[in-house]
């Protein structure tokens, strides 16, 4: 679990992909933010535990700036397991972010919003407020009507409708396609953010050590500023582990998806000249590599 929240947090830092998921998510498609207007904001928080100060850290924050104010900030927490609490750790992050508004920590006054990334399997049937959180309780009189509610907006990354995934324009369309059509999965998306990409797929495939990710983009001979589809480079990366003898170590679920990009036609074209020159091969590691795909 601390392997995927530490993925998913990477992946989600990138102002671009923050950006899409505030405008997707929060704004419903509509480009009310852009990856310039965003600012990294402070994630950790102090407050008084019953002895000692105690810190907490949100996943990724996010200040909206415009000409030099921060006008929003927003928060995101990335959840792989069901917690039927998470409202009060909400409570928490929302209000000590609010309490440094109010100490003057900050010099502008906006809202906050937090909304939680939830990667798990299951559906999310966990408390979403603090009403649900007391409802089913016996309170006398109006008592219910004086407690302050606090929602809490979960989105099931894994199940998300295929009209909100299609409005997602960075690589957050790749992983939430992927999760959601698994071996029908197809795509000729070009990747911004591979490391990271790697990275997440795999955590949500079910590996636990991604630390070599990198290691494998240096021997595939692809750099973060090459322009690739997803296709291509799942391809390579395959290929890659296959020359290394680990293919076992690939998990199943990446290994179908290089099999459907085959579909996707002439403009994914595998021949041997093309691979040679994409991955600048030898004539004798491109007929190599080919065999070992084929």
């Amino acid at each position: 679990m601390e392997t995927n929240d530490l993925t998913a947090k990477n992946f989600e830092t990138y102002p671009d992909v923050a950006a899409d998921i505030i405008n997707v998510l929060i704004y419903e498609g509509l480009q009310r933010t852009n990856k310039d207007s965003l600012l990294a904001s402070p994630t950790e928080t102090v407050y008084q535990g019953r002895e000692n100060l105690r810190n907490q850290l949100e996943d990724v924050a996010k200040y909206e700036m415009h000409d030099g104010r921060v006008t929003m900030q927003y928060l995101f927490a990335n959840q792989t397991r069901l917690d039927s609490k998470m409202i009060f750790r909400k409570a928490g992050y929302v209000g000590s972010a609010y309490r440094e508004q109010y100490d003057g920590k900050v010099k502008d006054v906006y809202p906050v919003v937090e909304i939680v990334l939830y990667w798990g399997e299951g559906s999310w049937k966990q408390n979403r407020s603090i009403y649900e959180m007391f409802q089913s309780r016996n309170y006398p009189g109006k008592v219910l009507s004086y407690i302050d509610d606090l929602k809490l907006h979960v989105f099931e990354m894994r199940k998300l409708p295929k009209e909100i995934r299609n409005l997602f324009q960075s690589d957050m369309r790749i992983v939430v396609d992927y999760l959601a059509e698994g071996n029908g999965y197809r795509s000729d998306q070009k990747v911004v953010h591979k490391e990271a990409l790697i990275k997440l797929l795999r955590t949500l495939s079910g590996e636990e050590h991604v630390e070599n990710t990198i290691e494998q983009l240096q021997k595939m001979g692809v750099k973060e500023e090459d322009e690739i589809t997803v296709c291509e480079l799942f391809e390579q990366y395959t290929r890659q582990g296959r020359q290394e003898g680990i293919k076992e170590g690939i998990k199943e679920g990446i290994q179908a998806l290089i099999v459907t990009c085959k579909e996707l036609g002439a403009d994914f074209d595998k021949t041997e000249d093309k691979v040679k020159q994409r991955f600048h091969l030898s004539d004798a590691d491109a007929a190599e590599n080919m065999r070992l795909y084929w």
